[in-house]
């Protein structure tokens, strides 16, 4: 299982792993129960673990640098039901958080969802989107830069020949002869 894959999902409690997605929601499966459910994007937001951001108090971190800490700390995870114990437990593990920002809430999933991925023995950390080097950059600079104007040409050339059809058309009803109306012939009655 891919960290990529897992979401949270508002209203539902826990982690679940992105099965399939729709145009009115997604299938998911429970990471606790590992049931498979179709889950409504009109009832509930999808949230996905790699895109959640946490505050501090320099600039915000993602997700997996708070869950690394909390790998690398020898503490002990606190209960969830106890707030205290988990703002201490933050204290420790990552005192940069920005406390007044965060929740206890915040906090709590943070805790609970740690829990679940260490349970799942999900691998902590972001994708890696493969980076070009300096060479194919030099190379592909060109064609980026033609690409453009190619695009810009195109609605211009649709354009004149839509104007070339419109004048066609004009040019030819001007040159069919005009037929005259014909009055219409009275009935008489007899």
């Amino acid at each position: 299982m891919e960290y990529s894959k897992l979401i949270s999902v508002t209203g539902l409690g826990g982690l679940f792993e992105l099965l399939t997605s729709k145009a009115d929601g997604a299938i998911v499966r429970s990471l606790d129960d590992k049931s498979t459910k179709f889950v409504s994007s009109r009832q509930h937001s999808f949230s996905h673990l790699e895109s959640i951001e946490v505050y501090t108090i320099r600039e915000n971190v993602n997700l997996v640098d708070v869950f690394n800490a909390m790998e690398a700390s020898t503490e002990a995870l606190p209960s969830e039901k106890d707030a205290a114990a988990i703002k201490a437990y933050f204290g420790k593990v990552y005192p940069d958080l920005d406390f007044d920002r965060v929740y206890a809430s915040d906090m709590k999933k943070m805790v609970k969802w740690f829990a679940i991925l260490k349970k799942n023995d999900v691998e902590i950390k972001l994708r890696e989107f493969e980076a070009e080097d300096e060479t194919t950059e030099e190379e592909t600079a060109p064609v980026e830069a033609t690409a453009p104007e190619a695009e810009k040409e195109k609605p211009a050339k649709k354009a004149a020949k839509k104007k070339e059809a419109v004048a066609e058309d004009a040019a030819a009803a001007e040159e069919a002869p005009k037929k005259k109306a014909t009055p219409k012939k009275k009935k008489t009655e007899e």
